[in-house]
């Protein structure tokens, strides 16, 4: 099976690409397309995540769940989204946690690539999901992709930060040797729980202050 996918992850995840729950996921969204269903982000931004950080460069993980829903959003980025599109509440929030933590102006876009390309992988659970219907992927093999995905990071890199927000992303810190890495764990930045813990918690401070401490370049956070 012929997946188009950076050099560097192809090499290192070659051996996913003939699991079963990955055919499973071939097999779905041929379905889906079949049926004239509405899948975002569009094919060739399903691995962008991938495509703008190659695995050597990987520094940071943030996690998140799945792609927008809404059309023009989704673009293969966790919570980001495209030039002139305006950041949704949880990436507003992340943006009033980075003028808080670091003093940064808040950005006026909510394209997140500047950061992707400095070593943050910006990585979903599901990698797509069908128009208007959260979570509607979540199901179709792509948590057994990204688990496996978490834990080869973990296992054949050392000292990478790794931001996890909100209860679903912390049920993933169990794939993570935390002896050699670091997780920064919160509250999720949406509305609905953001003032429970994500305001104040400074992870944008913490990861740069421990990528210094291991002689790794800071990230620039502004996008």
């Amino acid at each position: 099976m012929e997946v188009k996918i950076e050099a560097s992850w192809k090499k290192v995840l070659s051996g996913l690409f003939e699991k079963a729950y990955f055919i499973n996921i071939i097999e779905h969204l041929k379905t889906e397309k079949d049926l004239h269903r509405t899948i975002y982000p569009k094919g060739n931004l399903i691995f962008n995540a991938f495509d703008q950080t190659p695995f050597d460069q990987v520094k940071v993980v943030i996690l998140g769940q799945d792609p927008y829903h809404n059309p023009g959003q989704a673009m293969g980025l966790s919570f980001s989204v495209p030039d002139g599109v305006k950041p949704p509440p949880s990436l507003a929030n992340i943006y009033k946690e980075l003028n808080k933590d670091i003093g940064m102006p808040i950005p006026t876009t909510g394209n997140l690539t500047k950061w992707a390309t400095q070593g943050v992988l910006l990585l979903n659970a599901a990698l797509t999901v069908k128009a208007n219907e959260p979570a509607s992927h979540s199901k179709i093999g792509w948590m057994d992709f990204t688990n496996d995905v978490i834990k080869i990071i973990s296992d054949q890199k050392t000292n990478i930060v790794f931001i996890l927000w909100g209860n679903f992303a912390q049920q993933k810190q169990v794939l993570i040797d935390t002896t050699k890495h670091k997780i920064l764990k919160s509250a999720h930045p949406s509305p609905l729980s953001a003032h429970n813990g994500f305001f104040g918690s400074k992870p944008f401070s913490d990861t740069n202050n421990y990528l210094t401490k291991h002689n790794k370049s800071p990230i620039d956070w502004m996008p």
